[in-house]
C-alpha cells in the first residue's frame, strides 16, 4: 500500500461529504424562507442515513463479488471482510477501508441531488423510505454496473467519477418525483422566489471547491491523473460558468450570480464522467457545452410544464448526459480514446450506457415513488405547503421575525 495514496483519498473523501452540506446551502437558498430548514435537513440528514445503509448493505451490493453483471454479492455484508489493508478492495494501493468510504460519499450525495425536483411538497417520512428503498434498488445497482464490474463496465462505458452512477440516476429519480408528486401549491400562479441568493452562491462555491475531491479523488492515487482531473474539473467549472450567464445574458438582458452559481455546477456535472479521460482544452469545450446545453435545459421545463423546483434534470440530467456523450467524443488518455482520437465504437457504447441508465433509473425510481406513495404516503397536505415544510415537518423556522 502506498501512504501518500491513502492520505490523498481519505483527503477526498472529506471533500466530497463537505458537498452534501454545501448543497443543502446551494438548494436552500433558492427556496422560499418558509421551506429553507427543511431542504437543508434533506441533505444533511443523508450524511447519517446513507452512512449507515452503505456499511450494512449497500456497499457489498455495489462491489460485492459480481453476480451475472447486475449486483454484488453479501461477502461484505456488514463491511465484514472491509479492513484496513487492501485484502479484498478493488486497488491494491491503499486500505479497502479507505476506498468504502470515498464510494461512501458518493452514495450520500447522489440521493440528495433528487431533493431539488421535489423541494418544498414531500413529508419527510416518506422522504427517508424512499431513500431508503433507492440506495439499495437503484443506487447499488448501478454503481455495480459501472464501477464493480456489472455489465456496463463489461460493455466498456466510460463514467470516471459519475456521469451515470450519480448525475443522470438522480435526475431520472427527479423526473419520476415530479409525476408522481405533481406541482407545488400555487405552482404557475404564485412568485416562487429565492429567498437567500448568497446562501445558495456559498453552496455552489463549497460544490466547486468539494468536487475536485469528487473527481481527483476517483483516480485513487495521488498521480499525474488525478492532477489531470483537477485540472479538467476546474476549466470546465469555468467556462459553463461563463457560458451560462452568456446565455442568459443574450436571452434576459442580464447576467445574474443565480446563472453563474448554476453555470458552475453545471459544468461540474458535465466533466464529471470525463474528468479522467480528457485533457484540458476538451474540458474547456465539455464545460461550454455543459453551460449552453444546461441552460436551454432549464428553459425546456417551462416548455414541458413539470415542476422540478430547484432544476434537478435540468442541470444533472442533460450535464450528465452531455458529459457522458461527450467522453465517447473526447476521451484521449487513461487507456480510453473516443470519437475524435480514432475510436467510433465508443461513442455508442456510451449513447447506450446512457439510455439504459436513464429507462432503469426513471422506472424503478417510478415505482419506488408510487410504493411508497400508496403506503405512508410522500405528499404534504395542501396546509402544510402554505405553513412551510419547516414548522409542518420540524415545528421550527430558519428565520425569527
Amino acid at each position: 500500500m502506498n501512504a501518500a495514496d491513502t492520505a490523498f483519498v481519505l483527503i477526498c473523501s472529506a471533500l466530497v461529504m463537505f458537498m452534501t452540506p454545501g448543497l443543502g446551502l446551494f438548494y436552500g437558498g433558492m427556496v422560499r424562507s418558509k421551506n429553507v430548514l427543511a431542504t437543508i435537513m434533506q441533505s444533511f440528514i443523508l450524511v447519517g442515513l446513507v452512512s449507515i445503509l452503505w456499511a450494512l448493505g449497500g456497499y457489498t451490493l455495489a462491489f460485492g463479488k459480481d453476480i451475472g453483471g447486475i449486483i454484488g454479492n453479501l461477502d461484505f455484508l456488514f463491511l465484514n471482510g472491509v479492513g484496513m489493508d487492501a485484502t479484498g478492495g478493488p486497488v491494491d494501493n491503499i486500505p479497502h477501508l479507505a476506498f468504502m468510504i470515498f464510494q461512501c460519499m458518493f452514495a450520500v450525495i447522489t440521493p440528495a441531488l433528487i431533493t431539488g425536483a421535489f423541494a418544498e411538497r414531500m413529508k419527510f417520512g416518506g422522504f427517508l423510505v424512499f431513500t431508503t428503498l433507492w440506495i439499495f434498488l437503484v443506487y447499488a445497482p448501478m454503481a455495480h454496473w459501472v464501477w464493480g464490474k456489472g455489465w456496463m463496465a463489461e460493455m466498456g462505458a466510460l463514467d470516471f467519477a459519475g456521469g451515470a452512477v450519480v448525475h443522470m440516476s438522480s435526475a431520472a429519480a427527479a423526473l419520476a418525483a415530479t409525476v408522481v408528486l405533481g406541482k407545488r401549491k400555487g405552482y404557475g400562479t404564485q412568485p416562487f422566489m429565492p429567498h437567500n441568493l448568497p446562501m445558495t452562491v456559498l453552496g455552489a462555491a463549497i460544490l466547486w471547491f468539494g468536487w475536485f475531491g469528487f473527481n481527483a479523488g476517483s483516480a485513487l492515487a495521488a498521480d499525474g491523473f488525478a492532477a489531470n482531473a483537477f485540472v479538467t474539473t476546474h476549466l470546465a467549472a469555468a467556462a459553463a460558468a461563463l457560458a451560462w450567464i452568456f446565455m442568459e445574458w443574450r436571452h434576459s438582458g442580464k447576467a445574474t450570480t443565480l446563472g453563474a452559481a448554476s453555470g458552475a455546477v453545471a459544468g461540474l456535472v458535465a466533466i464529471t464522467p470525463a474528468a479522467g479521460f480528457v485533457t484540458a482544452m476538451p474540458a474547456i469545450i465539455i464545460g461550454l457545452g455543459g453551460g449552453v446545453f444546461c441552460y436551454l435545459g432549464i428553459l425546456l421545463k417551462g416548455k414541458l410544464g413539470y415542476d422540478d423546483s430547484l432544476d434537478v434534470v435540468g442541470v444533472h440530467g442533460v450535464g450528465g448526459t452531455w458529459g457522458a456523450i461527450a467522453t465517447g467524443l473526447f476521451a484521449s488518455i487513461n487507456k480510453a480514446t473516443g470519437l475524435f482520437y480514432g475510436n467510433p465504437s465508443q461513442l455508442w457504447i456510451q449513447l447506450a450506457s446512457v439510455a439504459a441508465t436513464w429507462a432503469f433509473c426513471f422506472t424503478a425510481s417510478l415505482i419506488l415513488f408510487k410504493v411508497v406513495d400508496a403506503t405512508i404516503g410522500l405528499r404534504a397536505t395542501a396546509d402544510e405547503e402554505d405553513r412551510g415544510l419547516d414548522l409542518s415537518q420540524h415545528n421550527e423556522t430558519g428565520y425569527q421575525a
